[in-house]
């Protein structure tokens, strides 16, 4: 690898894990910018950099990174790279918690199919929040 291009430690992506390749590139992107790692105006790599960094098509990267800018998390400029927007944070935090809310959701509803009182349903919450 070059030293004079900028690398991303988001990886590794795998075939195997949950989620296709390009949704497993958009959700590490958004975690690393909501956790303040990559801060708003940061340049990321091309497209071509990060594919070869992930071991991935570059039409891969090319999705993952067009649903990040239509989700206004990060933004081109043609000629000159791609940025985390001003609001890059706002925007993937909120998708965040978005994601998180459907997660409550359907594990709630799980919970209740399988007969849980709320009660429990709330215990299990508890405890997942304090990683148990």
């Amino acid at each position: 690898m070059s030293h004079d291009r900028k690398s991303l430690l988001i990886g590794p992506i795998s075939p195997a894990a949950a989620g296709t390749l390009y949704q497993q590139i958009v959700d590490r992107l958004k975690r690393e910018i909501s956790e303040g790692r990559l801060k708003p105006g940061a340049t990321l790599p091309s497209f071509r950099a990060l594919a070869e960094d992930l071991l991935v098509s570059v039409i891969t990267v090319k999705r993952a990174y067009e649903e990040l800018e239509h989700e206004g998390i990060i933004y081109r400029r043609q000629g000159l790279g791609t940025f985390v927007a001003d609001h890059g944070y706002d925007r993937s935090c909120e998708a965040k918690l978005n994601t998180a809310q459907e997660l409550f959701h359907e594990a709630a509803r799980e919970a209740a199919e399988a007969g849980l009182k709320p009660a429990e349903i709330l215990e299990l919450a508890h405890k997942a929040i304090k990683g148990k």
